[in-house]
């Protein structure tokens, strides 16, 4: 019997102990597939991380060019509230508000309202406290700068006064 064994055809024992070479390369194949499939999704990821951002960078940037006509517009509110009625140039200074308001309106951004809101340190800044009998505790019960925001994002808070109890 110890014959029969020894009797095998050697290509036949070679043939056993080595791996068959389609099978090596089905699993080459499933390891550059698999491979492939990582590498298309961690571009995936890439290109989608780098899209969100340059959106965050121009949000950003838009926001702080948007920041820096802020004043400009208190300026334009400020020339309002002082000038007569009958200002001739008070109807340049309405048009040339109205348009930065436009402008601001098509960029998202709004204003914070706040008179007669609860205080909320979020939106507001409270610059000073006054004693009312006429305003709950906590109303903002005047608005000395107005604040903006664009979408969720706070611009500038609105600069408030805020009643306490008397």
């Amino acid at each position: 019997m110890a014959e029969t064994l020894n009797d095998q055809d050697p290509q036949q024992q070679q043939d056993e102990t080595q791996p068959d070479p389609l099978e090596e390369i089905r699993r080459e194949r499933d390891a550059l597939q698999d491979r492939l499939l990582r590498t298309a999704a961690e571009f995936d990821n890439y290109r989608k991380r780098m899209d969100k951002e340059r959106r965050d960078l121009a949000e950003y940037t838009g926001g702080e060019a948007i920041k820096d006509l802020l004043p400009i517009v208190d300026n334009l509110e400020r020339a309002l509230q002082a000038s007569a009625q009958d200002d001739p140039l008070r109807k340049g200074v309405e048009l040339i508000h109205k348009q930065m308001l436009e402008i601001l309106r098509r960029r998202g951004v709004t204003p914070i309202e706040a008179l007669g809101a609860d205080f909320d340190p979020n939106v507001h800044e409270a610059v000073t406290q006054e004693e009312s009998a006429q305003h709950r505790e906590g109303e903002v019960m005047e608005e000395l700068q107005r604040g903006y925001k664009v979408g969720d994002r706070l611009l500038r808070p609105a600069m408030v006064k805020v009643a306490t109890r008397a």
